[in-house]
């Protein structure tokens, strides 16, 4: 049995590993936990004793099988939990992260198959994130970055890469959200900002925002 932190540790190292190709080091994982080096060093060597991550000395870090299956339910509870606090209980979607990361250390599997089936087995979270299922598996879908669509592509938005309050409440308030068709009308070459058809309201979106929208594009698209 893992404690809360143990558990956050986990799924840190899992989320900084799809970025990363090879080990984890031990500052990205400092800096994520906001916490002192000296201390993450304390944590990854009871991890590595539990067997659930691999270690060796200014080498960095890797979760084994276990661990990782370990992360991935952690996140399956988190994402399951935001689209129930979302779609049951009218949370916005930038609400939701905080609770999630309480709800999500109650460990009961009974609970959380429940909880799965009463949301009708959802592939996402309220942010687009895939939630893997029982079995850990995933959604394969992939995104292009609202930023890299060209003049005249079209596409919905379906997911976000910046999970931030601020971030959030500022894309309901363009209309920026899940589910939205949109048409690029133009990318200005100066600052990479996009003007873009949203249903039927122009929009001009900063490339800081445009880098962390998500987009499925549509079939006839020439890039998709």
């Amino acid at each position: 049995m893992q404690s809360f932190t143990e558990e956050n540790y986990l799924k840190i190292i899992y989320h900084l590993s799809l970025n990363n190709e090879g080990n984890v080091q031990t500052n990205a994982i400092a800096e994520r936990m906001q916490t002192k080096a000296a201390s993450v060093t304390d944590m990854i060597k009871k991890l590595a004793d539990k067997q659930l991550i691999d270690y060796k000395k200014y080498q960095g870090v890797k979760l084994t099988e276990s661990g990782r299956s370990l992360a991935i339910n952690i996140v399956r509870k988190h994402r399951l939990w935001e689209v129930f606090l979302v779609e049951k209980l009218h949370f916005k979607w930038d609400e939701v992260h905080d609770i999630a990361e309480e709800l999500e250390h109650i460990n009961s599997p009974e609970l959380i198959e429940r909880l799965d089936e009463f949301l009708s087995f959802p592939k996402n979270d309220p942010h687009g994130d895939p939630i893997p299922d029982k079995n850990g598996k995933f959604d394969t879908a992939t995104f292009i970055k609202l930023s890299k669509l060209k003049k005249e592509e079209t596409g919905i938005i379906m997911g976000v890469s910046d999970h931030s309050s601020s971030f959030l409440k500022h894309l309901e308030k363009l209309g920026l959200t899940l589910g939205k068709p949109l048409k690029i009308i133009d990318v200005i070459d100066f600052d990479g900002s996009v003007e873009l058809l949203l249903e039927t309201k122009k929009l001009n979106v900063s490339r800081e925002v445009a880098k962390h929208v998500l987009i499925k594009t549509s079939i006839d698209n020439p890039a998709s």
